[in-house]
């Protein structure tokens, strides 16, 4: 199934959501059509032109963001003075109410990819009466024992990957919290030590890929590969900011505990200890067989204990919306709920 056509933005603009931090947004498609929200992965990452594709542009009214420090937002997280402690999980759900109130949208429709699809479901949960259905890929909740797997568990599968990993570590710090030691590293004053901390990190990431090509192009540039990477570490080693509170943005830039590395035996957190409160919400999940994330069960789990959502399964794709197969379960997906 092809894409739908190219979709231009016909608005954008810089969000000031306080704390000196400025949200890149823009919106395309009708602009009377059914509002959609689409958000990006990572942490770190940014909005892309294929994401509009995934919808009618004729239905939808399609927006997009670059959450804080990431893409064309500002202050970039890539920038060393740049604060994250005002970078946190309530931070940016606090931005996303406030970019639905600045655009005059009442209830938008959801889709999240890897990352995006935490924010996504925390977002639901916490603001059910903005969100009309969910459509998720790369599913994923934010768990310790998800970081738990992913920098420790997947050592086991990869080991000569895992062992250049831990080599950029001291070896005090090899048997802790992984990503909170290599957060450490990416805050060091020292540029080499910072450079050489996001090289291993990226290099890590696509060892771990479920399928080849192990390789992503962006990795390659220097300065959006520290940026994800500073970004990445400061949500996972510190449990996504979750256990914070939601009502009001939590001060300072604390967490939950962080991962217990334990190989990916742990809490199951809090997206799906509230899962429950995803009742009423539409969704659908589309998740490849052989992402790594499967090997907790969290998709299935979180399918099961949301009543009325769907799980889509493609065999023979890892952790990527944009295999073929993938693509053509999101596009049924929002053209599905486009009829609602």
């Amino acid at each position: 199934m092809p894409l739908h056509p190219e979709s231009e933005p016909y608005d954008h603009g810089m969000l000031d959501v306080g704390d000196g931090n400025r949200v890149y947004w823009e919106v395309c498609g009708n602009p009377r059509g059914k509002p959609a929200l689409v958000l990006h992965g990572g942490p770190g990452s940014r909005a892309s032109p294929w994401f509009r594709r995934l919808f009618d542009p004729d239905v939808y009214r399609i927006v997009l963001l670059d959450q804080r420090g990431c893409g064309r937002s500002t202050p970039p997280a890539s920038a060393y003075g740049t604060d994250m402690s005002v970078n946190t999980t309530p931070h940016l759900l606090a931005d996303l109410e406030l970019l639905r109130r600045r655009l005059g949208i009442g209830r938008w429709l959801v889709w999240g990819v890897s990352w995006g699809s935490v924010l996504g479901l925390r977002y639901a949960q916490t603001h059910p009466g903005a969100v009309s259905e969910l459509v998720l890929t790369g599913v994923a909740s934010g768990s310790d024992a998800e970081v738990a797997l992913l920098t420790r568990g997947l050592g086991r599968f990869f080991p000569e990957a895992f062992e250049r990993f831990l080599a950029e570590l001291p070896e005090s710090e090899r048997s802790g919290n992984i990503a909170a030691a290599y957060h450490r590293l990416l805050e060091s004053p020292d540029a080499e030590v910072r450079a050489r901390a996001a090289r291993a990190w990226t290099d890590w990431e696509t060892a771990i890929a479920a399928l080849p090509p192990r390789s992503v192009p962006r990795y390659e540039d220097p300065v959006f590969r520290y940026g994800f990477a500073r970004t990445v570490t400061h949500y996972w080693g510190n449990g996504h900011f979750l256990d914070e509170g939601v009502e009001g943005v939590a001060g300072g830039g604390g967490g939950g505990g962080g991962a217990p590395d334990d190989g990916g035996v742990g809490d199951d957190g809090v997206v799906l200890r509230d899962a429950r409160l995803l009742t009423g919400v539409p969704g659908t999940l589309v998740q490849g067989s052989l992402d790594p994330g499967n090997l907790l069960g969290i998709v299935w789990r979180l399918h099961h204990a949301w009543p009325g959502s769907e799980l889509v399964l493609i065999d023979d794709v890892g952790h990527d919306a944009g295999a073929p197969d993938m693509t053509k379960a999101l596009l049924d997906a929002t053209d599905k709920y486009a009829k609602g």
